[in-house]
C-alpha cells in the first residue's frame, strides 16, 4: 500500500546534507534535484522526498507523526542515527535500543531532521 513518503523544508540545502548523510550511512544514493527543485531519495524499492510546500507556506513538521525507515540491523541503525546527528538532526526520546511491547521486539533510533519532522530507523528483532 505504501506509494512513497514526502516531507517539507524551508532549507533544501540543509536538508540535502542531512538526508544525504542519513540514507548514506545505509548505502543509499546522495539525493537528485528534480525539475521542480525537489530533492528524491531512491533505496530498497522505497521512494522518499523532500519540497519547499506548493502554497508557498512555511514547512511545519506534523505533531504526533514519525516517519519510519527499514533498518537491515542494529548496527545499521546506530550507522544511520550517528550520521544524521552529526548532520544536524536532533537526537531524541531514548537513546537507540532494543523495546518490546505486546509480544514484539524493535531496535529503534530516534531523530528529528533539520526541519523537525520525527523519523525513526528501525530493526525488527
Amino acid at each position: 500500500m505504501y506509494s512513497h513518503m514526502m516531507v517539507g523544508s524551508n532549507d533544501l540545502e540543509k536538508s540535502k546534507q542531512f538526508y544525504d548523510a542519513l540514507f548514506g550511512a545505509v548505502g543509499g544514493k546522495p539525493g537528485i534535484t528534480d525539475p521542480k527543485g525537489r530533492l528524491i531519495y531512491m533505496h530498497n524499492g522505497g521512494l522518499f522526498l523532500v519540497t519547499k510546500p506548493i502554497d508557498g507556506q512555511p514547512a511545519t513538521h506534523a505533531n504526533g507523526g514519525t516517519i519510519g525507515f527499514a533498518m537491515e540491523s542494529p548496527e545499521q541503525a546506530d550507522a544511520w542515527h550517528k550520521a544524521g546527528a552529526a548532520a544536524g538532526g536532533k537526537e531524541i526520546e531514548d537513546p537507540p535500543g532494543w523495546r518490546e511491547n505486546n509480544g514484539m521486539k524493535l531496535y529503534l533510533a530516534y531523530l528529528r531532521d533539520p526541519d523537525g519532522n520525527k523519523i525513526c530507523g528501525m530493526c525488527r528483532g
